[in-house]
């Protein structure tokens, strides 16, 4: 039975690793390109049934995933642009979930208002996930990735604390709005809370105890199991405990791991976030058949049918959110007007399109339980089912794959003074690291070949001239070592990185050009051999 289960692991891991090496050779995201090829591979005669369970994307998949897209996500961003994440990521869920309620409850006979609003939990969150994977391979700028991605981080939490009261009242029949929204701010307060303290805690371990670049690696990996665990069994959001806990971590990195802990967990979370990614993917293309299977009564077509007006209904109701969402805060706010002045339709339109579904929603399809509280069958469970699904699909390839072709029309560009700040940067660290070599190094960096040239090419960034070489800067020079020329090379990566801390703090480069610079210097550290 091991051996099987071996097999298939294996034997899915591979049709995943060709078809993303086919994908990038089409030039399509992967995740949308996994989805339809693991539609088509069902469909093929003979190929078994992959039954996916619930708690495997909630406990195993969901939180590395969550964390990673946290830890990548610049706390400082995160919070400059609280408002339209917050507006987006509980609001826009809220109204969604209305909104299908509302549409649910009238075309379908006997679908009650409590079953709409359980559909419409279900499908009203994109998913963080879905958006990382297409708007990756996209050149868009920082700041509206940092709001998509800011809010599908957080409308996970809303979207299953709204789905865990959904079920409660459609299993009891009995619903309160005064104790449901006492129990969406305790869930997600507590989770925050739970987040943060144990991320507090792994800071300390980090901080104080001798561990090496493996433990780090390890501790990382285990810390979004240990705050989703922890959360959901003290009844608060492991979400936002994730996502919190993700933060803290992150922004604190540079002071509790060393360059070289950074880099091993750089690339053991890479490949586990790529399978991850994969797997996922592939697999909800690959449950087509199950779900089709369990229709029942409706026809196929009906169901087809009704899902792309769901869809349809869930597009429109982002474009008619996001736009006064964006608009309306600066009009009545003078202040806001003058800090941030209205954003052109264009980049509000992209974001009104960027609403592609994903894990979260399948997820929580797949836990609607199988009976009431009576021991009744649960009503139109397959349908729900089947209507997430079509919703995933449908936002997925048809708003994912038109991404490029509306990004080139609408004239999105990366505005040019992100390439400004980091051409600055680089000046501005490049004459730090000048000034220690001239200041340590003087009379080796005008006589001796390798400080001459560290020199020259500090020199070259700093668009500054010192001095010519006094001496043959070919020859290396009686006084030169090379633990003197290391020892150069340590102090001036020192420098520099204490003068990227600084800068964070006086807040003048956006925290991910600044992480971006450390990872170089983490680069430029390994490579003399130290950690």
């Amino acid at each position: 039975m091991i051996e099987n289960h071996l097999i298939l692991a294996i034997g899915l891991l591979l049709v995943v690793l060709i078809l993303i090496m086919v994908s990038n050779k089409l030039g399509i995201s992967s995740a949308i390109f996994l989805v339809i090829a693991g539609s088509l591979i069902s469909l093929i005669p003979g190929v078994p049934a992959l039954r996916l369970e619930p708690e495997l994307l909630f406990i195993v998949i969901l939180p590395p995933l969550l964390y990673r897209a946290a830890w990548n996500t610049c706390w400082k961003d995160f919070w400059a642009n609280r408002r339209p994440i917050s507006l987006h990521g509980f609001g826009l869920v809220v109204v969604t979930a209305g909104g299908i309620g509302l549409l649910t409850h009238f075309l379908i006979p006997n679908f009650s208002l409590a079953l709409g609003f359980l559909l419409g939990s279900i499908v009203a969150p994109p998913d963080a996930l879905a958006a990382t994977s297409v708007l990756q391979q996209l050149k868009i700028p920082k700041r509206i990735v940092t709001i998509l991605e800011g809010e599908s981080l957080v409308n996970d939490a809303a979207s299953l604390i709204l789905y865990r009261f959904a079920v409660a009242a459609v299993v009891s029949g009995q619903f309160s709005l005064g104790e449901a929204s006492t129990e969406f701010i305790f869930a997600s307060l507590s989770g925050i809370g739970i987040g943060c303290g144990i991320a507090a805690i792994l800071y300390l371990v980090h901080r104080f105890l001798p561990t090496n670049a493996s433990i780090d690696t390890v501790v990382s990996v285990a810390s979004p199991y240990l705050m989703y665990l922890t959360a959901e069994k003290l009844e608060a959001s492991g979400v936002l405990a994730v996502v919190s806990g993700g933060f803290f971590l992150s922004y604190h990195s540079s002071k509790t791991l060393t360059s070289q802990a950074r880099l091993q967990m750089l690339g053991v979370w890479e490949t586990l976030v790529f399978v991850l990614n994969g797997v996922v993917f592939i697999v909800v293309g690959l449950q087509l058949p199950l779900i089709v299977e369990k229709l029942g009564d409706i026809s196929l077509p009906k169901a087809i049918l009704l899902g792309f007006a769901i869809s349809v209904v869930v597009m429109l109701i982002r474009m008619l959110w996001i736009f006064p969402a964006t608009y309306l805060p600066r009009f009545f706010d003078k202040k806001l007007r003058k800090n941030d002045p209205y954003p052109g339709w264009q980049s509000v339109f992209l974001m009104g399109w960027c609403g592609m579904r994903g894990i979260v929603t399948l997820a929580s399809a797949l836990t609607i339980p199988l009976l009431l509280a009576d021991g009744t069958t649960f009503p139109f469970r397959s349908l729900i089912l089947f209507e997430a699904f079509t919703v995933i699909i449908f936002t997925l390839v048809f708003q994912g794959l038109s991404l490029p072709y509306l990004i080139r029309r609408l004239g999105i560009m990366v505005p040019a003074k992100e390439e400004i700040e980091n051409s600055e940067l680089v000046t501005h660290l490049a004459g730090i690291a000048l000034g220690r070599i001239m200041d340590n190094y003087g009379e080796e960096a005008l006589g001796c070949a390798p400080f001459v040239r560290q020199r020259e090419k500090y020199e070259r960034l700093a668009k500054v001239r010192v001095r010519d070489s006094v001496n043959d800067p070919d020859k290396p020079g009686s006084p030169l070592t090379l633990e003197k020329y290391h020892q150069m090379k340590r102090e001036i990566i020192a420098v520099r990185r204490e003068e990227l801390s600084k800068l964070r703090s006086r807040n003048i480069y956006s925290d991910e050009l600044i992480r971006r610079k450390e990872f170089e210097l983490d680069l430029e550290q390994i490579s003399i051999g130290f950690s």
